[in-house]
């Protein structure tokens, strides 16, 4: 079932989780993603994702455009715009191009914003930092 939610091909909302519904496991779409129900995995999707105010995201995030007014646990890439609305809650590490916070929204974590998100010095920065050694621990 599709809910066309935009003006343009990249905003077109064609999958959406509703109020209730529990899934574990990824998701990888072409389209444009609407999550109001609980999500445990990864999702992948080359559209707009908009995790509604019901909405929980537990996993990794890579999409094109966001707006998020429910909560995430977990790192979000997005290539454009994230806009966080004044209910939404963040708790991990945020890669994008371009952020918009309205006041209320909580956000914990670190946030990495690139002109470029399709680089391989991005991609590499984010794994590079997981391997970085704290200065308590290098030697002269």
């Amino acid at each position: 079932m599709g809910k066309y939610n935009g003006t343009d091909g990249n905003n077109v909302i064609v999958n959406f989780i509703t109020a209730g519904t529990e899934i574990t496991g990824d998701i990888n779409s072409k389209e444009g993603i609407r999550i109001e129900g609980s999500l445990t995995g990864n999702i992948i999707t080359k559209g707009k994702l908009v995790i509604g105010e019901t909405g929980k995201v537990k996993g990794e995030i890579t999409c094109k455009n966001a707006e998020v007014f429910g909560s995430i646990e977990g790192k979000i890439t997005v290539s454009e715009l994230l806009s966080l609305r004044k209910t939404a809650l963040i708790n991990g590490d945020i890669m994008t191009n371009k952020l918009a916070i309205e006041p209320g929204s909580k956000f914990t974590g670190n946030c990495n914003m690139s002109d470029d998100r399709s680089s391989a010095a991005y991609q590499q920065e984010g794994k590079n930092k997981s391997k970085a050694v704290p200065e308590s621990q290098k030697t002269a």
